[in-house]
């Protein structure tokens, strides 16, 4: 008889980057319980860095502990983009208006890429693949890598079989400084972010760090930024063409005339009229360094609602 209280599994959403490689690594050790399975939702454009940190967490940390990493995905949000036959959730681009004014996209592809991916493989770890109904009580307690300076943050999920959990929270207490202290001492203190490698959420010092040092992913999203500039091809093909211009980067201007190397005096005029509902520095910081945890589910900053009727649910 299922107990409604105890979760079937436990899985990890493994995004690769500080905060789920620090749960990962507690897993293994024993420091926090075992988790059965680790998924990771693959986007399909994510940075090499951040396939590069998968293998080896997964070859040193998850293997040796007999912790499987299962890899999930629905596409590849970078094609997808610029495939007028195909459909596409977009992202939440810097939009310049006919008019001058500025305006963003709505931000569809993590519930996409990210959420719907683990739903289906949740459901078939439970054995209930979509449609399927799950009994009552059965459910998966599923792992989110939110620390204790972002648990404003934390929230569950919006299907009854699964329970999200915040070990960083609830169990250890720790600040993203002591999950970067941790993988320090583990070897690991060069890992990476984890977002899509063209992420318009990214700060300068991300962009900066893209073009620095990896020339050949500088191309590859300097070439996207520029495809992009009439909105995704999706859209244009089906009769939605968008009204002004789209970009990556906050500037609205291309992504290689873009002022990474400095703060803008717009920007810092945004800066200034934040000050009122924010820390003092949190804007200028957010500019620089981005989102701090990438864009993992259930933490990428603007997160929208997934309704359970949506094309992202898996409801039932």
């Amino acid at each position: 008889m299922t107990n409604p209280t105890n979760p079937t599994y436990r899985i990890l959403s493994l995004g690769a980057g500080v905060q789920s490689t620090t749960l990962l690594a507690l897993s293994a050790e024993g420091s926090l319980p075992r988790i059965d399975y680790a998924i990771f939702a693959d986007t399909g454009w994510e940075p090499k860095g951040v396939y590069e940190h998968l293998e080896r967490i997964e070859r040193e940390i998850a293997e040796p502990a007999g912790i499987p990493i299962l890899r999930v995905a629905t596409g590849n949000i970078r094609n997808d983009a610029l495939d007028p036959k195909h459909r596409f959730a977009s992202m939440p681009l810097y939009i310049l208006n006919k008019d001058g004014r500025p305006g963003m996209t709505r931000r569809q592809c993590t519930g996409e890429y990210k959420i719907k991916p683990i739903k289906k493989q949740v459901r078939d770890i439970l054995g209930h693949p979509y449609p399927q109904r799950i009994p009552k009580g059965v459910f998966v307690e599923q792992w989110v890598g939110i620390s204790r300076d972002e648990f404003h943050r934390a929230k569950d999920a919006d299907v009854a079989y699964m329970h999200n959990r915040h070990p960083l929270i609830v169990d250890m207490d720790w600040s993203r400084a002591d999950c970067t202290a941790y993988l320090q001492s583990r070897g690991l203190a060069d890992t990476p972010k984890s977002s899509c490698l063209g992420c318009p959420f990214h700060g300068n010092q991300q962009w900066r760090n893209i073009r620095d040092h990896s020339p050949e992913e500088w191309a590859d999203v300097v070439a996207f930024d520029a495809a992009i500039r009439a909105g995704n091809a999706p859209a244009n093909a089906s009769g939605n063409p968008l009204l002004g211009q789209a970009f990556l980067h906050r500037s609205r201007v291309p992504l290689d005339q873009a002022p990474i190397d400095h703060i803008t005096a717009r920007e810092w005029a945004q800066r200034q009229a934040a000050l009122d509902t924010k820390a003092p520095g949190e804007p200028l910081k957010e500019l620089e360094d981005g989102v701090t945890d990438g864009c993992s589910p259930w933490t990428c900053r603007g997160d929208e609602p997934q309704h359970g009727q949506d094309d992202f649910g898996l409801t039932a």
